[in-house]
């Protein structure tokens, strides 16, 4: 008998929860929105947090909840980062669709359809500051028939004025218990086999991104079949194996720089990540207990110079060996700077 053919939908979307109390771990979030929902007097909403804690879902979950499929099309207005959204585009397309009255249809359906549209703003914090400011008056003037919900990770990019006219909900990194119920729920409905290890594994590596988690999860069960082992989600996460990182650190408190040269060419040829190597080194680094503070203020300090010279361009190589070569001498308790004398 031929095996079913598996959905081609992404687990992300698929287990993407339909209503706001299904959200998980945002309890207080949770709380505040099912009383807007039963109300259905919303304010301006300003969602911010990690990147997969919930926080598009959960306006999607309201918007739908609202004004139910009929409605929801002429609503509710959805735009991305991907989408351009600079000030041109606040001045026309946001301005005209929020200044459109609407009816109060009343109930439709069992959805409370209340008089007013939502314009959904998602990475907002990518918005330039012109198209923030351009935002303000539209707000204002039409917030009787207009709401707007921002989503950001980084609110510190929202202007102030923005900022102020909005409720504020912080999403909170999952937890890893949280994490490994969500997880379980989708091994059952997908018939996988996720030993504890595993388990544990994948919601290290996600570091509280429950979509980062899931998608890990898809591209293990696509390609390691219905049993995962923690050794398969490594490999298909990009994580750089343990043993590596802990081979360029011994390496570094060897104290032979031929050695920790090795071990970057090691890492260079395998094609790992720098960035994600400074990462894991720093955990390693900081959570060490035979490291004196100090030299985890040395170290971490070149970490820092290290991953802005990776973003500005930088090679990889030389700023991998510049790291080590740092490390080595913060561990040996080396000269910070060699004299020239």
């Amino acid at each position: 008998m031929a095996p079913l053919l598996q959905s081609t939908q992404p687990w992300v979307e698929k287990y993407r929860p339909k209503q706001v109390k299904d959200v998980a771990y945002q309890d207080e979030v949770v709380r505040v929105l099912s009383n807007t929902l039963e109300t259905t007097n919303c304010p301006h909403m300003l969602f911010y947090g990690p990147p997969g804690t919930g926080k598009t879902t959960t306006a999607l979950a309201i918007a739908h909840q609202l004004f139910g499929p009929e409605l929801y099309k002429s609503r509710v207005l959805e735009l991305n980062a991907s989408d351009d959204r600079g000030i041109n585009v606040v001045r026309t397309k946001i301005k005209n669709f929020a200044a459109i009255a609407v009816g109060s249809a009343g109930r439709q359906g069992g959805y409370p359809c209340p008089p007013y549209k939502i314009i959904i703003l998602d990475e907002a914090d990518s918005m330039t500051e012109d198209a923030q400011n351009a935002l303000r008056r539209t707000m204002e003037t039409y917030s009787k028939v207009t709401r707007f919900f921002f989503i950001c990770n980084y609110i510190s990019r929202i202007i102030e004025p923005l900022a102020s006219r909005c409720a504020k909900f912080r999403f909170k990194p999952l937890s890893e218990e949280i994490m490994s119920s969500r997880i379980l729920h989708i091994c059952k409905e997908e018939g996988l086999n996720l030993d504890s290890e595993a388990l544990s594994t994948l919601s290290s590596i996600s570091q509280g991104d429950l979509r980062r988690a899931i998608t890990h999860l898809q591209g293990a069960a696509r390609l390691f079949g219905s049993s995962i082992s923690a050794k398969d989600l490594i490999s298909v996460s990009g994580v750089i194996p343990q043993d590596v990182v802990q081979a360029l650190l011994a390496a570094c408190r060897s104290g032979d720089f031929e050695l920790a040269n090795k071990e970057v060419n090691n890492v260079i040829a395998e094609g790992y990540p720098v960035s994600q190597m400074l990462s894991q080194l720093f955990e390693v680094v900081v959570e060490a207990d035979d490291i004196m503070d100090e030299q985890k203020a040395r170290i971490c300090k070149k970490f820092g110079e290290a991953d802005k010279c990776l973003v500005d361009g930088a090679d990889e190589y030389l700023q991998l060996m510049d790291v080590a070569s740092n490390t080595m001498r913060a561990l040996c308790n080396m000269p910070q700077e060699f004299s020239h004398e």
